[in-house]
């Protein structure tokens, strides 16, 4: 199994090193973490035997509730959580029920251990209506932990009907493979990016499986998308559908970029849109070449607080 927690800290390398290094459990393989600083987002990939990944997971969970506070806390990226998002997902040897039902125990512990509540989304949802991660994240930290003191409908699925105050919730979730691609264009209006993520996106009719928003990222304009169904929507396909949006717009591609890894099945290595990502590398950013190299896991800088 793999997991892919997303924490809200992309610019303090101590806290995301002390983040990722909590997670270290016997068995399990770090495979990428990254940074982010105008998101202020960090991404981790660990795989493994699926009980320990789910202890990996729930120990990065806690310690992002210890080291990060929200109310401090700002970037492009939407988040409800210090730990925003985990997501676990199948690789090989276990069914998707069993991926939802370990997703389930690590929720309930990430609440038992270190009093973060948690919202089910994806195949682990367990209400209709949060299904869809866009909603769960409705309003955003500010705007959820005022919605949960008048609103019982959002409250989290696990925990009192409140948010945590400083870490707010984590959205824990059971999925397919999702690609997280960013295209930079060679532009500074942020508007021309929001249009094309708008044309893009499958809520507003654009290609399935995609989704999409336009931000400026170190003064240019990005559309960051997250691509949830390759087999419907390939990477090659919504990178020509930005090209041709983007020349409407007198704008073109300047560079792609990947967030975490790829599986093997949807890298294209001669493709252009692997070309226009600075410095690809496969063993870098293709699962399958991770899991035979994984990294190490980075030394600790502060002690780990008890649970």
């Amino acid at each position: 199994m793999e997991c892919v927690p997303n924490f809200s800290e992309g610019r303090d390398e101590q806290v995301v090193r002390e983040i990722v290094s909590a997670m270290q459990v016997p068995e399990v393989r770090l495979l990428d973490w990254s940074m982010d600083a105008a998101h202020n987002r960090s991404v981790v990939t660990v795989a493994g035997p699926c009980e320990a990944v789910a202890e990996s997971a729930v120990r990065g969970v806690g310690r992002a509730c210890q080291l990060i506070d929200l109310t401090r806390q700002s970037g492009e990226h939407p988040r409800i959580g210090a730990a925003d998002v985990v997501p676990f997902v199948p690789v090989r040897g276990i069914s998707m029920g069993d991926v939802v039902k370990l997703a389930h125990r690590a929720g309930m512990e990430m609440w038992r251990r270190y009093g973060m509540p948690v919202y089910f989304y994806e195949a682990a949802a367990v209400r209709p209506d949060r299904v869809k991660l866009e909603e769960v994240r409705r309003g955003q930290f500010e705007g959820l932990c005022a919605a949960v003191r008048t609103d019982s409908r959002r409250w989290p699925d696990v925990g009192a009907g409140a948010l945590h105050p400083t870490a707010g919730a984590a959205a824990v979730g059971a999925r397919q493979f999702l690609i997280a691609y960013n295209i930079y264009l060679d532009s500074t209006d942020v508007s021309v990016a929001r249009a094309i993520a708008k044309q893009l996106r499958a809520a507003g009719g654009g290609m399935p499986g995609v989704k999409a928003m336009g931000v400026m990222v170190d003064g240019r304009a990005q559309v960051s998308m997250n691509l949830t169904d390759l087999r419907l929507t390939p990477v090659a396909a919504v990178h020509r559908e930005v090209g041709l949006l983007a020349q409407r717009h007198g704008v073109r591609i300047a560079e792609g970029e990947l967030i975490g890894l790829i599986p093997e099945a949807a890298c294209e290595p001669n493709a252009a849109w692997v070309r226009q990502i600075p410095q690809f590398r496969w063993e870098q950013k293709v699962l399958e070449a991770r899991l035979a190299s994984p990294l190490a896991w980075p030394g600790l800088v502060r002690p780990v607080l008890a649970a």
